[in-house]
């Protein structure tokens, strides 16, 4: 493959939200994880472990995951007494094992606050329309329908390197998945709960819930479309000191 190729097939790689259910065959997703393995990692520690989950299990943690989301958006919008009662019940608290729900910094919100108008914007969802963005976050945790999740889990004993492998790990699975005319999202949404997801896998006590990736093939809907502005590297490259 040449350069411009190369570029080209980067380029063309998106986040897909919606899937169809057709299932991924298993050894496909062992040639996407085998691909994934290739990515460079610090002394060749590799401290991230995956839990792949489909069928039964899949849907275990989607109807659970979609449970805790009806009722943290019910007390959220309700009465005080209603979010006073949630605090103190917990169920629908979040349980991530890193702090998913804080609000991005001053200085990068925009770009966040600018692709989710876009998004919603290109779907046909109303600024004011509550219930209709409800229901988009809801997808969320059916994973947009894809018949495949990866959940991504790092070393606590090595944060910051454990996280930085496995951003390379995931760049490469998602590459290899998009080779493969397959779809990705990945979300940070999957980890808002981990005890759902760390209830159906053996997951070493050192080993804290980063996020999941859906994977399925594509569908036709409209949201598939959808391309997010890509900012130019003059807005992440650093000038040297004067």
């Amino acid at each position: 493959m040449d350069s411009s190729a190369f570029s080209s097939f980067l380029a063309s790689r998106r986040s897909t939200r919606d899937f169809l259910p057709k299932p991924v065959p298993q050894d496909v997703i062992d040639a996407i994880l085998t691909d994934a393995m290739t990515a460079p990692s610090w002394s060749n520690t590799r401290p991230y472990m995956v839990a792949v989950a489909t069928g039964e299990v899949r849907d275990r943690i989607s109807t659970e995951l979609l449970r805790r989301w009806a009722i943290a958006g019910e007390a959220l919008r309700g009465s005080w007494w209603k979010k006073v009662l949630f605090f103190l019940k917990r169920d629908g608290l979040p349980t991530s094992d890193y702090k998913v729900w804080r609000p991005y910094p001053k200085d990068v919100q925009p770009r966040s606050q600018k692709i989710g108008r876009d998004l919603y914007t290109h779907i046909g969802v109303a600024r004011g329309d509550k219930a209709a963005r409800d229901r988009e976050w809801a997808r969320n945790f059916d994973m947009f329908g894809a018949p495949v999740a990866i959940f991504i889990f790092t070393h606590s004993g090595l944060p910051t390197y454990a996280v930085s492998d496995a951003g390379l790990f995931m760049e490469n699975l998602m590459l290899s998945a998009h080779a493969r005319g397959l779809g990705t999202c990945a979300q940070g949404a999957l980890a808002v709960w981990s005890d759902p997801v760390k209830a159906e896998f053996d997951v070493p006590k050192q080993y804290k819930l980063l996020c999941g990736i859906s994977i399925g093939y594509p569908s036709k809907d409209k949201v598939n479309t959808f391309r997010a502005e890509r900012l130019p590297i003059a807005d992440i490259t650093l000038r040297p000191k004067s």
